[in-house]
């Protein structure tokens, strides 16, 4: 069982508002799905969250980011966070594109 399998399963309620919350993100209107999905990439990348970079990879790919896009945005934590998130995330970027299909 991975990680969010686990919050459904043990805290079925708050995942359920987590979801609303979601939802009610994607309507927005102001960012396109793709450039959410790059900002995405940007803050869990500036965070070292390797594990919500890879996802976020997969879904901005299907979405039609290139892998310059996706590679800028985590390099361009550096001006952030310093070395962290390209070294915690870009390999796991890079390989999350490449290999999604």
């Amino acid at each position: 069982m991975n990680s969010i399998e686990t919050f459904q399963k043990e805290a079925p309620e708050v995942a359920k508002a987590f979801d609303g919350l979601i939802d009610a993100l994607k309507s927005t209107t102001g960012l396109d799905a793709k450039t959410k999905q790059l900002v995405y990439i940007g803050i869990k990348s500036a965070l070292g969250d390797a594990t919500a970079v890879y996802y976020h990879v997969i879904m901005a790919k299907k979405l039609g980011a290139t892998r310059d896009e996706i590679k800028d945005t985590v390099l361009i934590t550096l001006s952030v966070c310093g070395l962290k998130g390209v070294t915690s995330c870009l390999p796991t970027a890079l390989d999350a594109y490449d290999n999604a299909k």
